[in-house]
């Protein structure tokens, strides 16, 4: 089986495959390869931290999988992820301190009134047990629908932008949209969810590419245009990523 790519944020790894490990349908060791093997860093670790401070014993810093078989003893059943930003806090429930810490990281994965947020630091990641309350989630339906106009809508304007003039880069990567390198899932994951995670993923290169700084290549009113419409697409995949890494509203297969 393949790596996970590399593209595929942390949380994102954590709520497949740790999803996978929770039902049955792939062996720890290949939750702990498939989270951190796509960091591409020989020293990279992760470990969790704070379920002991949550009442739920263990060690105040233990080896991921052990956290996650911790979470298993107290009826956890999947992990999904989160992936809020400034104003936005798609796939948070709260409390506050969940949710600040979160946001100030990007992303985080729930798991039965726990939410794990990862803090990185060089090669470490780890994974800091809050309190987390019940979430409300996008539908995969409607997420799919959304990325799909606000890709169109996107796409359109950036060509009308003459995006080659000012991103050649971008421009190359929107004609090579159909030749990426699938991404990995495990077993049990819906193959709708990843097709529109590998989707999403697509809509976060475009976005980060297309703001960018241009180097004064775009006037002031195309500049504008271009943020009309981009910052829509951002929300549109992260809501899309959120949603294809929440077993809670995977569509029954």
């Amino acid at each position: 089986m393949s790596r996970a790519r590399t593209d595929l944020p942390a949380s994102a790894r954590l709520a497949w495959w740790g999803t996978a490990w929770l039902r049955g349908h792939v062996v720890a060791d290949l939750v702990v390869d498939e989270v951190v093997a796509a960091e591409e860093t020989g020293q990279a670790t992760h470990v969790l931290s704070g379920l002991a401070d949550l009442g739920l014993g263990g060690e105040p810093v233990e080896a991921l999988i052990g956290g996650l078989a911790r979470l298993r003893v107290e009826g956890a059943t999947c992990l999904g992820a989160a992936f809020p930003a400034e104003g936005d806090p798609v796939g948070l429930g709260g409390p506050v301190a969940f949710n600040h810490d979160a946001l100030e990281m990007g992303e985080a994965a729930v798991a039965d009134g726990i939410g794990l947020v990862p803090h990185v630091v060089g090669g470490a990641t780890t994974w800091v047990a809050h309190r987390a309350d019940r979430r409300q989630l996008p539908d995969v339906g409607e997420a799919d629908r959304a990325l799909r106009a606000g890709l169109l809508e996107a796409t359109d304007l950036l060509a009308r932008l003459d995006v080659a003039r000012w991103r050649p880069e971008l421009a190359d990567h929107l004609m090579n949209l159909r030749h990426r390198e699938p991404l990995t899932a495990p077993p049990g994951t819906p193959a709708r969810c990843v097709d529109l995670a590998d989707r999403a993923l697509v809509a976060r290169e475009i976005v980060d590419l297309a703001l960018e700084d241009d180097g004064g290549a775009l006037t002031l009113h195309e500049a504008q245009r271009r943020e009309q419409a981009l910052v829509p697409l951002g929300r549109a995949a992260r809501r899309a990523l959120v949603a294809a890494c929440s077993p809670e509203v995977w569509p029954m297969t």
